[in-house]
């Protein structure tokens, strides 16, 4: 899950598994698999790094380039 901020200032969770696409249009649309949409106050770039660092923490995707772990 990942936490994002709607326009009015509030805070939720999304499962990061379930967005389909994310779209800058000027305000951030994050549209999940169900088709559910949410605008949020992050950008798009934001969204990208935060998927990334859930898939990570969950070991769906290698660890970054210099970080040891076991062998």
């Amino acid at each position: 899950m990942i936490e994002v901020t709607k326009l009015n200032g509030r805070a939720f969770w999304i499962n990061a598994i379930h967005i389909e696409t994310v779209e800058s249009m000027p305000d951030t649309r994050i549209i999940l698999t169900n088709g559910h949409a949410y605008i949020v106050r992050e950008s798009s770039k934001e969204i990208e790094q935060k998927v990334t660092a859930f898939f990570r923490a969950v070991s769906l995707l290698g660890r970054n380039a210099g970080e040891e772990g076991p062998e």
